[in-house]
């Protein structure tokens, strides 16, 4: 399997999975929720959804777990909307490099202001 299918095959979740949250979820805990990526394996059998969540860091898990909850649902409206021979089993986790990147920036700050 090429890198490349891989990354179109991801592209696609993320931008699905996306347009299932919007229309379809329910739940009120992801609402404030940004699919910033997907990466896909290999065999395309499993898939790391990134995910951003507005909020306190109690209501970032209550939506996480709400996402890992609607995993199976997800996967099967995928499955009615993408023809791919096999809809991979899908992992919801937070994504952290925004503030990862606020964190660098902050330092980077303070190293000027003290230069």
């Amino acid at each position: 399997m090429s890198f490349s299918r891989m990354e179109r095959v991801g592209s696609l979740l993320r931008r699905e999975i996306s347009a299932v949250l919007r229309t379809k979820v329910k739940d009120p805990r992801v609402r404030s929720v940004a699919v910033t990526g997907v990466e896909v394996t290999e065999d395309l059998r499993h898939a790391r959804a990134y995910v951003s969540v507005m909020g306190s860091p109690q209501e970032q898990k209550e939506a996480i777990e709400g996402l890992n909850r609607a995993s199976k649902f997800i996967r099967a409206e995928l499955g009615r909307r993408l023809r791919i021979k096999r809809v991979p089993e899908i992992a919801f986790l937070r994504d952290t490099s925004y503030e990862y990147g606020a964190h660098i920036e902050e330092l980077l700050r303070k190293v000027r202001e003290e230069a």
